[in-house]
């Protein structure tokens, strides 16, 4: 069974995606699947609390989850990150630890924060926005919206790449795969998942989910199940 969220909601923020909450209840491994977006992270593991920076994930890599964790995250939207620890040093599961200031607290930016909860979230990222700990490029989503910039194509790139980590051609690459993903688990058949995905046909769909989530179609499609999957959550194709 793949991992899902305990409680999960929209927050009133342009900076965030979604507000989530986990708990495993048992130790296991896992594959931790691409994903576009930026992240924080609040575990809380035998009584001790940790904020985690996490980036975006370009393919497919091996985790593990432990048994007893409670687990709250702020997803951010593609191109909002923090300039201190931008996209493509924490990318790829090279997460950061920032460090505790007390039981309840953490150091950022020379100063202790407290530790934000699923329900303080959105008034979190205020005060990250309002320090300027947490910044928004507009053009990632205004390309993403198919808007053109009045920008040189070098310029586009440039600065596409420092907020997200990746290019925009990997970006949709991941958006279509986890859409993909979607459907499978939903039950559609390999061929239309091709088809509704848009990928050129089926050894194209294998190649990109082999890639992006370690698994094929027919192990998606429940035939031959292997470790869990992390979230999915909701996923339409850019």
């Amino acid at each position: 069974m793949d991992l899902t969220t305990s409680a999960e909601r929209e927050s009133d923020s342009p900076f965030v995606e979604r507000v989530w909450f986990s708990q495993s209840e048992q130790a296991g491994a896992f594959t931790s699947i691409a994903n576009i977006h930026y992240g924080l992270v609040v575990t809380r593991y035998q009584g001790k609390l940790t904020l985690t920076v996490r980036g975006p994930e370009t393919r497919a890599s091996p985790a593990h989850g432990l048994a007893g964790a409670e687990h709250f995250g702020i997803q951010f939207k593609a191109g909002t990150f923090m300039p201190d620890l931008p996209a493509q040093m924490v990318m790829d599961r090279c997460d950061v630890n920032l460090p505790c200031a007390s039981s309840q607290s953490f150091w950022l930016h020379g100063a202790a924060w407290q530790f934000p909860d699923f329900e303080n979230a959105d008034t979190f990222v205020d005060r990250l926005v309002r320090e300027r700990l947490l910044v928004s490029e507009a053009l990632v989503d205004a390309t993403l919206q198919g808007q053109v910039p009045d920008l040189s194509l070098r310029s586009v790139q440039r600065r596409f790449l420092r907020a997200t980590g990746m290019t925009y051609s990997t970006l949709r690459q991941i958006e279509r795969a986890r859409y993909a993903t979607i459907l499978l688990k939903q039950g559609v058949s390999i061929l239309d998942t091709v088809e509704q995905a848009g990928y050129a046909d089926q050894p194209h769909l294998t190649r990109a989910l082999k890639h992006m989530t370690g698994q094929t179609p027919a192990q998606m499609a429940g035939k031959y199940q292997r470790d869990p999957l992390s979230f999915l959550f909701k996923t339409l194709p850019y």
